[in-house]
């Protein structure tokens, strides 16, 4: 039987032949798994280095920067090497990027055929590399990277390895131009479900804006207070919605029952008011406790009518509130502009109605009309009752604005209030005259800030023009003796008001001076107290033993200092009864106690 030479060999090549169509194979099925393109790129050099059987095979491409750096590897490479980068048109690499053809050669490092990289031919000598073979990578008529197979020893490399390792190399061109498509289709995808998320939630802040802005204007045309609108607000938003009038003052404040703090009751956002004032936004201003206020000013033209705060504690895991919501903030204000103006309308009529009523009531008095008793009726007052005339004055504030404070009182206790004869003027109905009066003058203290001296006069039969009368001229007279501020009725002061025109001053200060000058002279120059011995013989009605106890003096003292008295004032004090005297001493008693603290005298007076 005759053998055949080339029997063993035809079988080896048609096994290695079905080998690489095989790893060809399971190169393409990766491809259509469309897995990361580092897989991929993995997968295509470990089939190459199995068929090819060099010692290690690299993949590398051109990256951003204009180098070339592996990507993938296989076989035994040092972790220097595969983190070098090359220049794109040096090396082995370089000659297979330009020309976009496969390249060897037989020992890297004494080649002349091609342009070194000094610090590469480092890491090669290193590294034991001498055979190199390359491939180029081209997608879409462009050179992107290498696929490369080494061998430590000196070799030639066959047209079968060759043409086997550049099947490999389309293989990853494909794939990395499709991975790169597939990343640039899934990166369009995720922006594209990133904007429709960002028009998703736009939309939904819109639609709440929207809501809120409707229940908003529903609550104004339904007859909703500030507080209502204060109220919504912080359900809507969160947190605490708090209205300040135009000198600052809190005058409502509300929580949602979701609040994530308490909001100290005092707190001072005059500085945030007014930076919001001068910008005309919407300001934030975050307090020592870690509180964020949201600060929106109510003008309306160039009048400030106060501001909105919108106060809530900032979560480190809370999401910081959307412009739409400060926006919001700044459309409550101008709702809230509009119901202050109305309110202020309203109030500023009622004002004028009241103002005029209880003009009429005092120009006509004694006695009432038919139609201003129904006038009273129908602003639920009845008149009949109305019992005490107030007459305010401060040397701070106008008449009018003391009207204004005074009607919201009358208002609170079905009076009248108003401006007559330049006088601010209350008529309301009192059961106790001095709890009444002392509770207006508090009450006006405390909102105004300053003195205020309101003195009242009871009415008899309706005639309010008298009591208004007596009112006003024991007021100037408590001024005249330098009482600024207190709340009494006329009964300490009627006397002197029907005496002297309390409206000149001189004129009383003439008659202290008159009537017991010489003796307020005497106590200065001596260090006596004449005159508060003569005041508690008078107090006590010249009871000589009373005086004495009171004083704390023996009878005998006490009557050598009325001779004392007697003699600077030339009068017997012992016959003479002068009605002048005892007004000269009252007058200077009162004048006394606006320097005096009114309390029971015990130091004894000297001699």
């Amino acid at each position: 039987m005759i053998s055949d030479p080339g029997g063993e060999a035809e079988p080896y090549s048609l096994v290695r032949r079905q080998r690489e169509l095989a790893s060809l194979y399971a190169t393409a099925k990766s491809l259509t798994a469309l897995g990361e393109i580092d897989e991929v790129l993995q997968s295509i050099v470990h089939h190459a280095h199995d068929l090819i059987s060099t010692d290690f095979t690299y993949l590398s491409l051109v990256g951003p920067d204009g180098k070339l750096s592996a990507r993938a590897s296989e076989g035994t490479i040092s972790a220097s090497f595969l983190a070098a980068c090359i220049p794109a048109h040096v090396g082995l690499g370089g000659k297979v990027l330009a020309s976009r053809s496969p390249h060897w050669v037989r020992d890297y490092v004494s080649t002349t055929s091609i342009d070194h990289d000094p610090n590469f031919d480092r890491l090669v000598d290193a590294e034991g590399l001498v055979a190199l073979l390359g491939v180029p990578l081209v997608v879409r008529g462009e050179a992107v990277g290498a696929l490369f197979a080494a061998d430590r020893s000196e070799r030639s490399f066959q047209a079968d390895e060759i043409a086997l390792l550049s099947a490999f190399a389309d293989h990853a061109a494909v794939a990395l131009d499709n991975a790169r498509l597939y990343e640039a289709s899934r990166t369009a995808l995720q922006e594209l479900r990133g904007a429709y998320r960002k028009i998703e939630e736009h939309v939904a802040v819109m639609e709440r804006a929207q809501a809120i802005h409707e229940a908003l204007t529903g609550a104004v045309l339904q007859g909703g207070t500030p507080g209502d609108i204060a109220q919504l607000l912080a359900d809507q938003l969160g947190g605490s919605v708090t209205l300040l009038d135009r000198t600052g003052a809190v005058v409502v404040r509300r929580t949602s029952a979701s609040a994530l703090c308490r909001i100290p009751t005092k707190l001072d956002l005059s500085d945030a008011v007014e930076t919001a004032r001068r910008s005309g936004r919407c300001i934030t201003w975050v307090d020592t406790a870690k509180i964020a206020h949201r600060v929106a000013s109510i003008q309306a033209g160039d009048s400030h009518l106060g501001a909105l705060a919108w106060s809530r504690e900032e979560a480190a895991d809370q999401a910081a509130p959307h412009d739409t919501d400060l926006r919001t903030l700044e459309r409550a204000t101008h709702i809230l502009g509009l119901l202050i103006l109305k309110e202020r309308a309203v109030a500023e009529a009622s004002e004028r109605v009241s103002g005029e009523l209880l003009t009429e009531l005092m120009v006509g008095s004694p006695g009432m009309s038919p139609a201003q008793r129904a006038r009273c009726q129908a602003r639920a007052i009845d008149a009949d009752r109305l019992d005490l005339v107030l007459v305010a004055d401060s040397p701070t504030v106008t008449p009018t604005d003391l009207s204004r404070h005074l009607h919201d009182i009358a208002r609170d206790r079905s009076g009248l209030a108003g401006e007559h004869l330049g006088r601010a003027t209350m008529i309301l109905h009192s059961v106790d005259d001095d709890r009444t009066v002392k509770e207006v003058h508090q009450q006006l203290r405390r909102t105004l800030a300053c003195p205020v001296v309101v003195l009242a006069e009871r009415v008899v039969h309706h005639d309010w023009a008298r009591a208004f009368s007596r009112a006003s001229r024991c007021g100037a007279v408590a001024r005249a003796i330098g009482h600024t501020d207190l709340g009494a009725t006329t009964g300490r002061y009627a006397l002197y008001a029907l005496v002297f025109d309390a409206e000149r001053v001189h004129e009383l200060d003439r008659f202290i001076s008159d009537s017991i000058g010489p003796l307020l002279d005497y106590d200065e120059r001596h260090g006596t107290h004449l005159v508060d011995t003569l005041s508690a013989y008078y107090d006590h009605h010249a009871n000589v033993a009373a005086t004495a106890r009171a004083l704390y003096v023996h009878v005998n003292t006490l009557l050598k200092r009325l001779d004392r008295a007697s003699s600077v004032l030339d009068l017997d004090w012992r016959h003479e009864y002068d009605l002048e005297l005892r007004l000269g001493l009252r007058l200077h008693q009162l004048r006394a106690t606006t320097t005096v603290p009114s309390q029971p005298e015990t130091r004894r007076p000297t001699s």
